[in-house]
């Protein structure tokens, strides 16, 4: 609900606070002092349009601000969190500006934020109904929540699990469609993964093969040139012993050397060292030279074993171009291949279980759907009897309000049992229209378009004071209802009995009305009067709460003119008694809520 509000230079009012009850909050004052404007204000922070017209003239810009207090699992103080604003345990801030030049600005618990956040925020916390602005009912969908809500848990259990099942069941025939329309893409993707994984299979590659062979390749090519390197060097290292004249050579000369230090090595430690590197030296090369042999042993000239080698390069050069830059990359692509494979080969499979349970799915959500339905049916019958004995209080007891509950057919859409066929979504097979003949013998029509001015208002009063009690006695309905001029074209004990419904509803939700009559605002938890000031130049309005005697000559002057009349302000206090009596009587039970 609404704790305050702040409005500054919207239309005539220059500026006021409206400090407002959680209860029935009226407003009232002398024609053209501005009343309209602070409905215009609520209009603003609720996402309307913003009209330069509203802002007022020689100032600016225009500024609404209202501070809301909600319970702290209330989904407007998610969806602000959403839009990045904050709140303090539950008051939320919520504010827009209108430049004269016609910019809009909102700002939502301290941050700015799209005016859509602010529309989104109005559709949770407040309905509007003015004579010409029944906003709540000309959305295509708004009839069907008011019945829901008013159905209470029994209807909102089943429309969420239908929107569940439903939701459900689109995504499993999605993923049915998609598997079935991709059937021909399947069948050319199996071959071909099935012809690649086929070659790759014969041709059996081993890890890091490709780069064995590449060496192996590498050393047969140059056979002759790797043993005449090898038999050179074994040469140097230890001589040749086929040759005519041997040479001098590493082996011969560490001897040589060894032999000329080693009459002197007992002489000087030092040169034993030396000595005995050279041994070391010695053992090297002789082993060096044992290695270059075993070397040549093994380096021979094998043509055959060549071109084999070669050959395989070459085969595995046709995989590494197709499937990756190596042999180890191909392995891992023939992996994944393979497990492609194998779900393209078990789609068929998933195919056909996925058509049962799409099929399973669809039974059980048309199913669902039904008895939401019945449901709404039965809850439709008990509204509109309440709202039609509602308004036989409000100057309206000829009117009849029935709850059109009808199935929307399509023939593409599903089969019910039945066979009729009818458009399925998440809120079932429905379409609910809430009607209204508003004299015997008429038609019934859309309650929006039945009744024309002070009656649609009082309709929508009628409906809302059913409708925001639920048929198991829970509140429903936003928490927040603002009425302009409800009681247009009612007057005396009718009017009482419009004050009487304002405030039944007000027991259980906040209210804001404004009113000509003062057997409406003698209903009011906190009493609101526009005040219009005029200096000859510039009209300006204020808002101020009236209580006690200020009460009495503000309901004085909307019954007679003259505030200060004896005869006004004792029909005033009379009033006043009398609704107190009505607010006893509703209490007890004697209005029917």
């Amino acid at each position: 609900m609404f704790s305050q509000m702040r409005i500054r230079g919207v239309g005539v009012i220059d500026e006021a606070v409206l400090d407002l009850s959680p209860g029935l909050n009226v407003l009232t004052g002398e024609t053209g002092a501005g009343k309209t404007m602070v409905v215009s204000g609520v209009g603003l922070l609720l996402g309307e349009r913003a009209d330069s017209g509203l802002v007022r003239t020689g100032t600016q810009s225009a500024f609404v601000e209202g501070v809301v207090q909600l319970p702290l699992d209330h989904p407007a103080l998610a969806r602000a969190a959403e839009a990045g604003g904050e709140h303090d345990a539950g008051e939320l801030v919520l504010a827009r500006t209108i430049a004269a030049a016609g910019r809009s600005r909102a700002h939502v618990g301290g941050r700015t934020a799209p005016v859509s956040v602010l529309a989104e925020l109005g559709q949770m916390l407040v309905a509007v109904h003015g004579q010409s602005d029944q906003w709540r009912l000309k959305q295509g969908d708004a009839h069907r929540a008011v019945l829901d809500d008013f159905g209470g848990p029994e209807v909102t259990a089943l429309r969420d699990r239908v929107a569940a099942l439903h939701d459900q069941w689109r995504e499993c025939a999605r993923e049915h469609e998609r598997l079935v329309s991709e059937a021909r893409e399947r069948a050319r993707e199996i071959d071909s993964l099935t012809a690649s994984l086929e070659e790759i299979e014969a041709l059996d590659p081993q890890p890091a093969e490709d780069v064995a062979l590449r060496a192996e390749d590498e050393r047969l090519a140059h056979a002759d040139t790797l043993r005449l390197a090898a038999a050179s060097a074994l040469a140097d290292l230890s001589g040749d012993d086929y040759a005519a004249e041997p040479a001098p050579n590493v082996r011969d000369l560490i001897g040589s050397a060894r032999a000329a230090l080693g009459p002197a090595t007992s002489h000087d430690p030092a040169l034993a060292g030396l000595d005995e590197r050279l041994h070391e030296l010695g053992t090297l090369v002789t082993d060096l030279g044992g290695e270059l042999s075993a070397y040549l042993q093994d380096v021979e000239l094998d043509p055959e074993r060549l071109g084999w080698v070669q050959e395989r390069r070459a085969a595995l050069g046709v995989l590494t171009r197709k499937y990756g830059e190596s042999v180890d990359e191909v392995l891992e692509w023939s992996g994944r291949a393979a497990a492609r494979l194998d779900q393209l080969v078990t789609a068929d499979d998933r195919v056909e279980r996925l058509g049962a349970e799409v099929a399973e799915l669809e039974s059980a959500v048309v199913a669902a759907a039904l008895a939401l339905s019945d449901a709404r049916r039965a809850a439709g019958t008990e509204f509109g009897t309440r709202v039609s004995d509602e308004l036989s209080h409000l100057a309206m007891g000829k009117a009849v309000v029935h709850v059109d509950v009808r199935r929307r057919l399509d023939p593409d859409g599903v089969a019910l049992p039945d066979g009729e066929r009818v458009r399925l979504s998440r809120h079932g097979i429905d379409e609910v229209e809430i009607l209204l003949a508003a004299n015997p013998g008429a038609t019934p029509r859309s309650v929006a378009r039945a009744a024309s001015g002070g009656e649609l208002s009082r309709v929508m009063l009628a409906l809302e004071v059913v409708g925001s009690r639920s048929s198991s006695g829970e509140t429903a309905g936003p928490p927040t209802f603002v009425f302009d001029e409800v009681d247009a074209g009612v007057g005396g004990r009718a009017a009482l009995d419009v004050g009487a419904r304002l405030a039944a509803l007000a027991e259980h939700a906040q209210v804001i009305v404004v009113t000509h009559l003062a057997q409406v605002a003698a209903f009011a938890d906190r009493h609101l009067v526009v005040h219009k000031a005029d200096d000859g130049r510039i009209t300006s309005s204020s808002v101020s709460a009236v209580q006690g005697d200020a009460r009495l000559r503000e309901l004085s002057r909307m019954m007679g003119g003259d505030p200060d009349s004896e005869a006004g302000l004792a029909h005033a206090g009379d009033l006043l008694e009398q609704t107190s009596v009505a607010r006893s009587r509703a209490a007890s039970g004697g209005i029917r809520r």
